[in-house]
């Protein structure tokens, strides 16, 4: 992005167009006559005296000049001032006299050589002061009321559409800029075509499809893609988000519907996009009398709209959510949000065509391996991976570097994951020994069981809240996990706190995520997978029935069931933890060396484990560790700390959870 001063450019300020300069020479005109025609005319008539006051001042030859109004027999004069001369000045006074004595009044001014004369009348004198009032509030009426009127602002404008209209020629977004959801892509592109073309496909009976729905995770690209559907397309695009229609007042939602409904029509060919629609979309709970009234409204109030549609109004909505299953039926029947197109985590080349994207306007080191990068960040979103390569270029700014290496690619993945490093955390050798410890349990194990995910890179240097983690890094993404595998997965969770066991005859609360995750896998093959033998087949989990929303007391199965669950957990968990105090203590040596290895480098690699447990010595792995340091300009490549344990239908457990196995607390 080009920055104002580049090349030969300079900065402009924004002129103010023709009408505002009218304006603002009308403002100051009306205020120039106020001030002038205000304290100044005041301080010109002076104070006012009476009639028979002025005579006496006459006649003690007091007063200087004066100045009489015909009509009105009004008098302005001026006091001589006294022990000066004639000739100086004086003091102003105002009065009044009857106007048939003003022939008397002529002859005493002569008499007292006084100096008058006679002014006409003063309407326009008068009238201007009132007229320059009246101006100065249709001014402020005008700006107030009637333009927020007109405009759509204000206060007058409660149930005016809060939509942001993205026009043909103002960030503009195409499939270009999309990357990483080929497939999503590909189901988008016949609205693209019925948006351009819509004669194409009514001249064969087709009718345009009013609703389209994108589910994701958050992060994903919908609202991206949304954009480029617009762009590509070459029509105008109305976002909001579906929080913008929920107020405290009931009704102003489906207003604000109404309204952005009439531009949209106005404006078509275009696209409506709902962000967030679950905000307003949920599932009506008509159980419960007068709750959610106002949703229930707005969401009423869309529903009518989609389906007022004409077959020429050439209008589609597109909406975004990442919870599809509280939405309300009747927004996913056909005739409305009928399309459902599902915006998955990119695969590992969609991640570095991404990282791609991102990284266009970033000046990158020749060391940088896009493709790398991209296989160390299973579960990346593309907002992960944007905030990634931000990260990397503030850290080699804050850095000096001239440019963005391998390194502050791989140090700004592991800040977006676990936090940045705390080197500076002063901590004594006991905890520090009590982490090693805990790490090399888990290190250790996933050399031992071959169906686990391989080990990265273990470290005892405190990131985020976290003291120290063990890193898996898959070999590529998997989708899909068989039995022994999951059993292993618990089995290298669980041997942090077998080995704190085991080597320090105690234990340490740093094993909480560890039991947390470990207890999501064994509930998952209970309840979900159908892997025990107790409970058979039968698919238990809660979590996919809505009324628990409501009702969080409400199980799918019985008390007996519930119980025999538990029992079913407790001993897939302790038979795990019985294996993973069996291996650690037939491999006490391999422990002890890591740990004595940890405690010296605080962190290790795999390469770097695997040469110390071949070798039996930190001899050797002290000689990589100089050769390592002796290379100038090389970084070695260090893949990203990532776990990717899913299933066919998603993640067993959340990536922030899998991401951390072996996180000591």
């Amino acid at each position: 992005m080009a920055n104002p001063g580049d090349g030969d450019r300079s900065f402009k300020s924004p002129r103010m167009g023709r009408g505002m300069w009218v304006w603002a020479i009308i403002i100051l005109f009306v205020l120039g006559i106020l001030v002038i025609e205000g304290p100044g005319e005041q301080a010109r008539k002076g104070a006012e005296i009476a009639y028979s006051d002025f005579i006496e001042a006459v006649e003690k030859r007091r007063v200087r000049s004066v100045i009489i109004e015909r009509d009105s027999g009004a008098i302005r004069g001026e006091f001589q001032i006294s022990g000066q001369p004639s000739g100086e000045g004086g003091r102003n006074f105002t009065t009044s006299a009857h106007i048939g004595s003003i022939p008397e009044l002529e002859s005493l001014l002569r008499g007292q050589h006084v100096s008058f004369s006679y002014e006409g009348p003063g309407i326009w004198k008068e009238f201007l002061p009132l007229a320059a009032w009246a101006v100065l509030l249709g001014l402020l009426f005008y700006f107030l009321v009637y333009r927020q009127m007109r405009g759509g602002g204000g206060m007058l404008s409660f149930g005016k559409s809060k939509a942001i209209r993205v026009t043909r020629d103002k960030n503009r977004k195409t499939f270009d800029d999309v990357a990483g959801i080929d497939e999503a892509k590909a189901e988008v592109e016949e609205i693209v075509e019925f948006l351009k073309n819509p004669s194409r496909f009514q001249r064969l009976g087709g009718r345009l499809p009013r609703g389209v729905l994108l589910i994701g995770g958050p992060g994903t690209g919908k609202t991206l893609l949304a954009k480029a559907i617009a762009g590509e397309a070459d029509v105008p695009f109305f976002t909001i988000s579906g929080s913008d229609f929920v107020e405290m007042f009931v009704g102003v939602g489906a207003s604000r519907v109404r309204d952005l409904f009439e531009q949209a029509k106005s404006s078509s060919p275009c696209i409506i996009f709902l962000d967030e629609i679950d905000a307003v979309g949920r599932k009506r709970a008509n159980d419960l009398p007068g709750s959610g009234i106002e949703t229930a409204q707005t969401l009423n109030a869309i529903l009518v709209e989609m389906d007022g549609f004409q077959s020429d109004d050439n209008v589609i909505v597109i909406a975004a959510t990442n919870r599809p299953d509280v939405l309300d039926p009747a927004l996913l029947r056909p005739g409305r949000f009928d399309r459902r197109i599902y915006v998955d985590a990119p695969d590992v080349k969609g991640r570095e065509q991404i990282l791609g994207v991102h990284v266009k306007g970033v000046k990158l080191a020749d060391n940088v391996e896009l493709s790398i990068i991209a296989r160390g960040t299973p579960t990346f979103s593309g907002a992960d991976l944007e905030n990634l390569v931000n990260e990397a270029a503030l850290i080699a700014a804050m850095l000096g570097k001239d440019s963005v290496d391998m390194a502050s690619l791989e140090e700004a993945r592991d800040k977006v994951r676990f936090g940045r490093e705390k080197r500076s955390r002063v901590r004594d050798d006991e905890e520090r020994r009590s982490t090693a410890f805990h790490e090399a349990g888990h290190a250790l194990l996933t050399r031992l069981i071959p169906e686990v995910t391989p080990l990265h890179k273990v470290t005892i240097v405190p990131r985020g809240r976290a003291l120290g983690a063990t890193m898996q890094l898959p070999e590529k993404d998997e989708y899909n996990m068989g039995r022994k595998r999951i059993l292993g997965e618990i089995v290298v969770r669980l041997g942090g706190r077998a080995a704190e066991e085991i080597f320090l005859s105690d234990i340490t609360n740093g094993a909480a995520m560890d039991l947390q995750q470990s207890t999501g896998l064994a509930k998952a093959m209970v309840c979900e997978w159908g892997m025990t033998e107790a409970l058979g087949l039968p698919y238990l989990s809660s979590a996919d029935h809505p009324e628990n929303e409501l009702f969080p007391i409400n199980k799918p199965y019985s008390e007996d069931t519930a119980r025999l669950i538990d029992e079913e957990v407790r001993k897939i968990l302790d038979r795990g933890y019985v294996e993973a105090r069996r291996l650690l203590s037939e491999n006490r040596g391999e422990v002890e060396l890591l740990v004595a290895a940890l405690l010296e480098y605080e962190s290790l690699s795999r390469d770097e484990i695997d040469v110390l447990l071949t070798e039996k010595s930190l001899g050797r792995l002290q000689e990589l560790r100089r050769l390592a340091a002796g290379k100038s300009g090389k970084t070695a490549v260090v893949p990203a700390p990532e776990i990717r344990t899913v299933s066919a239908d998603g993640p067993i457990i959340p990536a922030e959870a899998a991401a951390g196995i072996g996180v000591a607390n």
